[in-house]
């Protein structure tokens, strides 16, 4: 069973969407995601197999949860240096999780 200490490992921020771009590289269909953090982490990418929910124009200054504490990880010729949160809907497909308010990039989750 995961303890806080578990939890409080992880480094959990909402970040805003500030650019989208096709990945017809990715294995499975994907964007890639320029991501700003706020002023303490910045802007970071991530790739995200969200096309079957959201367009691009969708996506532009959605606020999303990202976890900033993993290592990056190299997809095909991109390096995700964030892994941005989602849960499935009822086919499998990614539903990104957000606030329900608007709230400044950077603020951590607890």
């Amino acid at each position: 069973m995961a303890t806080i200490d578990d939890f409080n490992k992880l480094d959990i921020r909402v970040g805003k969407v500030i650019a989208v771009a096709d990945f017809p590289e990715a294995r499975k269909p994907a964007f890639k995601l320029s991501i700003d953090l706020g002023p303490e982490i910045g802007i970071k990418r991530s790739s995200a197999q969200i096309v079957q929910n959201y367009t691009k124009e969708e996506l532009a200054d959605k606020l999303v949860l990202c976890v900033v504490n993993f290592p990056p990880r190299q997809i095909g010729p991109f390096i995700s240096e964030v892994l941005t949160l989602g849960v499935p809907d009822k086919d499998g497909n990614v539903v990104l999780i957000e606030p329900g308010k608007t709230v400044p990039p950077g603020g951590r989750l607890y």
